[in-house]
């Protein structure tokens, strides 16, 4: 169908794509996989003739029709939703208009039996075909279902398009790329700003579908529910896996593994010939056995080991200085916008240390509440406090609002540093895979991974102890992500993360609040601990057990789901379960601050030249108060829990 030919795309001297050949066919489901900047959305844009390239073709049929997700696109404005998204029939609605045209012109004729009759005729047929061929249900209602499964309200069909955010504009560019139901659909990046019902339903809509697909996405579930096929794109190059992504991580491991062995093996041969040639090439009585095993060395098919992609990101966030015990407190919080309360009666509670989650559906209030947190809103009711000595860095959603496309990677920094990390803007930078010529990039040409990177850049311009992070892995590549984890896991402050991705929250985070009809609800534990909680396999099935509950109306449900309720509350107050998890967090705070001292009294005992014997000194006071603080704290709430 689509056949990508010797494709090379070069910026100067450098090769982004390098002499690129694989062929789309008929009904295949390809995630195209590798880092941020690898070329992904390049070959989507060529395919589009949205770009050229410096050699090579792409071959397409001259009928066939693509629909074009981009990362980031332009909206209209001035329509509403639905009539925004029923502009997707316009070749419909012409094919109906012209039906009408040739009806009027035929009906209008007397010469039955003319050429330009009987073309008439043919031309009416031909379109009433393709009219049916299209023609399913009413164009109405298809829009309505598909805006209804991407998210949508039946209350937001008549809203204005630039009354929603981005995001919510991507599903209506989406929902009308579907409903056009092209042959080939490329995809950049989809689920970015979908919650995870519309993922769920974007999935098995993709299943279902019968054209062909070219997925770019970082979510590993979604690829492997999806895709049947992985094209991996590594320094310029592709190799073409005929599985979904999680095998192709396996069979790339094991194809390494195997090309590794095969060259160290033949490399050794190569050594013992050539030390054979050395030491006998000047002997008579040798000489055959020489010569011939010099043509045996040109004859040889020397193996050669595929070249990777080792760069990655390197985050280490400073360490955060101290702050109060509670960092961040939300009493009775009511909260949203002059047109729409968002949530109401909210607690919420950060302590020094912890990890918390905000989950749930878009819309719901997560990226508002984080606003209230910032300072940027204000509730209607309710108390919103920091701790005292919190320092909040904060990682807004959409980056392309914040950072000012104007400036370069490197003037986006230098424009907010001050002091002695001014000199080490390049450093981190650099951690942030911003390398030479990289760093005067505009921050109009970055990719949206490459502006998450630079969004997350500018948190390590100070020390901060409660990091706010709202969908910080969007547009992120798979294995940034895993490096991004580990960084936050390592981090000593404390976290408030929005995110729909439970592989990137399961290990991370000790507590979640639950965003959900207009209520916000504290799961003490991690994503697993709350997922067993509520008896579900993932957060997918937590957005479809919300809409069940939603939709159920009988009354011997309602009494089931209450005195489920009332046994649950019976068997374990919530005040206890709190105190509970607070044990549990103390327990592994002083076994790490314990650990911590052993290694500072490792060093004092035998100090290098370059130690600082006085900070280690001081680090060692404030951590011992600090053990001494948590001891304290755990044996008061272990006497509670047992009396």
């Amino acid at each position: 169908m689509i056949s990508i030919n010797d494709l090379t795309v070069s910026y100067g001297s450098w090769n982004l794509l390098d002499h690129v050949s694989f062929h789309i066919s008929d009904n295949d489901k390809i995630g195209l996989v590798g880092k941020n900047g690898a070329g992904k959305s390049t070959i989507m844009k060529l395919i589009c003739d949205l770009q050229s390239p410096t050699s090579g073709q792409v071959e397409k049929p001259s009928n066939l029709t693509i629909g074009y997700l981009p990362q980031i696109m332009q909206h209209n404005k001035g329509k509403t939703v639905i009539n925004e998204t029923m502009t997707a029939f316009d070749q419909l609605f012409a094919i109906e208009k012209e039906i009408e045209s040739v009806s009027n012109e035929i009906e209008t004729r007397t010469d039955y039996e003319s050429q330009e009759y009987l073309d008439l005729i043919t031309k009416l047929n031909d379109l009433n075909d393709a009219l049916a061929s299209n023609q399913q249900e009413p164009p109405v209602v298809l829009a309505q279902k598909t805006l209804l499964g991407l998210g949508f309200k039946d209350e937001d069909m008549d809203r204005n398009t630039e009354t929603f955010s981005q995001g919510w504009n991507m599903r209506i560019e989406l929902a009308k790329i579907l409903l056009r139901n092209p042959d080939v659909l490329l995809l950049d990046e989809p689920t970015n700003h979908l919650d995870i019902e519309s993922i769920e339903w974007l999935e098995d809509y993709l299943k279902a579908y019968r054209g062909s697909l070219l997925l770019v996405s970082h979510d590993r579930k979604f690829l492997d529910n999806v895709t049947n096929r992985t094209v991996e794109i590594s320094l310029g190059h592709i190799t073409d896996y005929k599985v979904p992504y999680s095998k192709y991580v396996e069979l790339r491991a094991e194809r390494l593994v195997q090309q590794t062995a095969a060259y160290e093996n033949q490399q050794r041969m190569i050594e013992k010939t050539e030390d054979f040639i050395n030491r006998f090439r000047y002997k008579p009585t040798k000489s055959n056995q020489v010569q011939s095993r010099i043509k045996a060395l040109e004859k040889l098919d020397r193996l050669e080991i595929d070249e990777t992609d080792n760069v990655a990101l390197n985050v280490k966030f400073p360490p955060a200085p101290r702050s109060g015990d509670v960092v961040y407190k939300g009493t009775d919080l009511t909260v949203g916008y002059p047109q729409k309360v968002v949530f109401t009666d909210a607690t919420v509670e950060v302590r020094r240390g912890e990890k918390v989650a905000f989950v749930g559906r878009n819309g719901e209030g997560k990226t508002t509440l984080m606003r209230v947190i910032m300072g940027q809103l204000d509730p209607f009711e309710g108390e919103s406090k920091v701790g005292h000595n919190v320092n909040i860095g904060y990682f807004a959603q959409n980056q392309e609002d914040v950072l000012d496309k104007n400036l370069t990677a490197f003037e986006t920094l230098d424009n907010i540093a001050v002091g002695d990390i001014r000199t080490k803007l390049r450093d981190i930078l650099a951690q942030f895979l911003f390398r030479g010529e990289d760093i005067d990039k505009k921050v109009s040409v970055l990719s949206g991974g490459e502006r998450a990177r630079l969004g997350m850049a500018k948190l390590m311009l100070q020390p901060y102890n409660l990091l706010a992070l709202d969908e910080p892995t969007n547009h992120m590549d798979i294995k940034s992500k895993d490096i991004l984890k580990q960084a936050l896991k390592a981090y000593d402050g404390s976290l408030v993360i929005v995110s729909h991705d439970r592989d990137f929250l399961d290990g991370l985070v000790d507590k979640l609040y639950e965003f959900r009809d207009g209520k916000v609800k504290e799961h003490l534990g991690g994503v697993q601990d709350f997922l067993e909680r509520r008896k579900l396999e993932n957060l997918q099935e937590l957005e479809r057990k919300f809409h069940t509950e939603n939709a159920a109306s009988s009354v011997s449900d309602k009494k089931a789901a209450a005195q489920q309720e009332f046994e649950a509350r019976k068997s374990i107050s919530k005040e206890e379960r709190k105190i509970r998890q607070r044990i549990s967090f103390l327990e592994a705070e002083i076994a790490k601050t314990e650990q911590k001292l052993k290694d500072i009294e490792a060093v004092l005992a035998n100090p290098g030249q370059n130690d600082d014997i006085m900070e280690l000194t001081r680090q060692y006071l404030e951590l011992k108060r600090d053990l001494d603080a948590r001891t304290d704290e755990w044996a008061e709430l272990l006497e509670q829990v047992e009396s």
